[in-house]
């Protein structure tokens, strides 16, 4: 049932194609809350780390909303093209005629590795698709946005509570995420965007293996993972009404897990 808190808003979200992803999550909250969507994703990337080709995700997600009476498109979009960023901002212009809201959840992971085993082309593509067009997606809105009550949120990872030795290239990639969001707070608060970062802790998206999931439990304090839709209302509270006075932040919704 529709509350309207985000009637007549449109948003953004990227990274809606996996089921289990906090990205449907996300778009189920504010489709919720009253609003449009454009949503994005790229069904490959989820093929290859997650084997979820043919789940239909992104359809599925689609003609949900619809039928609950939501305005939804869905756009594929490969990241990694520094021209994909514009051509997704531009399609949600074109499908709604303005932009409100800006869900930058979209990540590349890739296979855990040791230091010896990186190499230059996946450190670029981490950067490319995590920090690049994650940049490159807030100045294409900003420069879109004709409204008085903007928001942005952008999605880091925990490298700032412990070591990711293991996942170097997407936890440096992460962290930028995190070291820009109070640069580009500033740089759009006269537009008065609000630009916020959530760090959701560990989120049981199905990519754990057993041995992981054990031991992100010893610190979890409430004795369980994250579930899409902890990260999905704190985005929600970001976007809404009650988020106006917030920007420049980076939050975590993470259960205790930063407590050790």
């Amino acid at each position: 049932m529709f509350d309207n808190a985000l009637a007549g808003r449109t948003a953004v979200v990227t990274g809606v194609s996996r089921q289990a992803g906090i990205g449907v999550a996300i778009a189920r909250r504010l489709a919720a809350q009253g609003a449009d969507l454009l949503l994005q994703g790229w069904e490959r990337h989820d093929a290859e780390r997650h084997n979820e080709m043919g789940t239909g995700a992104p359809a599925s997600i689609v003609d949900e909303l619809r039928e609950a009476g939501r305005r939804v498109e869905y756009v594929s979009a490969d990241f990694s093209d520094p021209l994909a960023p514009a051509e997704v901002v531009q399609a949600g212009i074109d499908a709604f005629g303005h932009l409100d809201i800006l869900v930058a959840n979209h990540a590349r992971t890739t296979p855990r590795s040791s230091l010896a085993e990186i190499t230059a082309a996946e450190i670029d593509a981490s950067y490319a698709i995590n920090s690049r067009s994650t940049f490159l997606l807030v100045k294409e809105f900003a420069g879109h946005f004709k409204g008085s009550d903007g928001r942005i949120v952008l999605f880091t990872s925990g490298q700032h509570n412990g070591p990711m030795a293991d996942e170097i290239p997407y936890a440096a990639s992460k962290a930028a995420l995190a070291g820009m969001t109070p640069s580009l707070a500033a740089a759009v608060i006269s537009q008065r965007i609000m630009v916020n970062c959530v760090n959701p802790g560990p989120t049981d998206t199905g990519w754990a293996t057993p041995d992981i999931t054990a031991a992100a439990l010893t610190r979890l304090r409430l004795g369980r993972w994250g579930t899409p839709d902890d990260a999905a209302a704190l985005v929600s509270f970001l976007v809404g009404p009650d988020g106006g006075w917030v920007t420049g932040q980076v939050i975590s919704s993470e259960g205790g897990f930063n407590l050790g």
